[in-house]
């Protein structure tokens, strides 16, 4: 069996191929389930997020002679997508590979936001959901477990976590750079979780006091509206209160646009074409992206936000330079693991054949014994017959090799069973078996 990834993100592919390839939250554990039922798939999990979607896979040895293991077709068919569109879009790491790079997302080295703390989050809600759809075997359970240990490593050992930056931060920059006092400002938030809660915690501290949060469960956006001295609606009265919003902050993970162009636009004329600061962080995308068209709606996503981005790459790049060095120390620990559990298998598989083998010649010993025959001759037979058992296969494996074949095996052979160069030429009692 074999480690597989296969898996698409913002480094390879744009926002609308992200969005397309995006798993919905109620549509993910039927996904799931489907993919765990591949033939070729022996554990599996699905990690998706606004920034990648990706297949973690233990593959049968078959499947893993394919570059993909027929994982890439899987996600085009569940998602729509057309494969002849995605040239350069996938990405596919195997063996090593997958190890190094499942460690370099955990610990926040191949996110947008370098060092972004929520990715480990996400991972471990992938592993969650792994586990309760019986997806996360022994292979993929030590992989995901030594991911989040070698993350937490990386953050205890450099300073990728230092001073954290966020999508959420990032977008909250981006609207200074728009708005000179984004202070006496108000905004709407749309969504409750994580990356909204986190945009309103950076808006309050730069002193923006009036926020509106809009949410599919009215609870949860009360939540954060008595939090930030805000208040609270519903989804559908989005359109009638857009207008008190200098900023707009979209993060869902709704199937469809929340807000339309024609909402917007009635707004613009309320607000008499006063600007507004849209960022819309959901993949897929919570606002019609023909929002743009109008003059005074300054609408961002999440790809637009590099200048940020890159700030925060260079400021970084040491801590990543030592980050990635960690890394690569760790990636054996868990390929040592792996082997030693193979060896363990083999040993105990040996073992099994040894113990049946006893077991037989101890019975046709009994039954020696039993009809009167001499105990000294039962010994002998005992002995011979056990040694032919153990070594008939061996033998023939080694004796029906031929050329490089033969010579890969022969020095296994000889440090398996102890052997030195002087050891005695065979006999023609190696040839028995019975």
């Amino acid at each position: 069996m074999s480690l597989l990834t296969v898996g698409l993100n913002h480094h390879t592919a744009p926002l609308s191929i992200r969005e397309a390839a995006a798993f919905p939250a109620e549509q993910f554990a039927s996904a799931l389930d489907d993919f765990l039922r591949l033939p070729q798939i022996r554990e599996g999990a699905i990690l998706s997020t606004c920034n990648r979607t990706e297949l973690y896979a233990i593959v049968d040895d078959e499947a893993s002679r394919a570059d993909d293991g027929g994982l890439r077709e899987w996600l085009c068919r569940q998602r729509g997508l057309e494969p002849d569109t995605l040239t350069g879009c996938f990405y596919v790491h195997h063996g090593r590979d997958v190890v190094r790079h499942s460690l370099r997302v955990a610990a926040g080295l191949d996110s947008m936001i370098l060092g972004e703390p929520q990715i480990l989050g996400q991972m471990k809600d992938a592993y969650r959901s792994a586990q309760a759809a019986r997806g996360a075997g022994p292979l993929l359970t030590r992989l995901f477990e030594h991911s989040f240990t070698v993350a937490k490593a990386v953050r205890s050992g450099t300073d990728i976590g230092a001073n954290p930056v966020s999508v959420a931060y990032a977008g909250v920059s981006l609207a200074r750079q728009i708005f000179t006092d984004v202070s006496a400002s108000s905004a709407m938030m749309i969504g409750a979780g994580e990356m909204i809660e986190l945009t309103a915690r950076y808006l309050a501290e730069i002193g923006v006091s009036r926020m509106i949060f809009a949410n599919r469960s009215i609870e949860r956006a009360q939540e954060l509206a008595t939090r930030y001295h805000g208040y609270a609606i519903a989804l559908d009265d989005i359109p009638r209160h857009l207008a008190e919003a200098d900023l707009l902050i979209s993060s869902t993970a709704a199937p469809g646009y929340l807000v339309r162009a024609r909402d917007l636009k009635s707004a613009l004329k309320q607000r008499r074409r006063k600007p507004m600061f849209v960022l819309d962080l959901a993949v897929p995308r919570d606002i019609e992206p023909a929002s743009a068209k109008y003059e005074d709606v300054y609408l961002y996503s999440v790809d637009d936000l590099q200048s940020v981005i890159d700030d925060n790459k260079r400021s970084r790049a040491a801590a990543a330079e030592r980050a990635d060095e960690i890394i690569e120390s760790r990636i054996d620990e868990y390929l040592e693991w792996v082997d030693s559990r193979q060896a363990t298998a083999t040993i105990r598989a040996l073992r099994q054949t040894a113990e049946a083998h006893r077991a037989d010649v101890m019975g046709q010993a009994h039954r020696r014994l039993a009809r009167g025959e001499d105990a000294e001759a039962v010994l002998e037979f005992v002995s011979r017959r056990l040694t032919n058992k153990l070594m008939h296969e061996p033998s023939a494996v080694l004796r029906k090799a031929v050329g490089a074949r033969q010579q890969r095996l022969l020095g296994p052979a000889r440090e398996l069973f102890g052997l030195t160069d002087d050891a005695a030429e065979p006999t023609n009692q190696d040839d028995e078996s019975s």
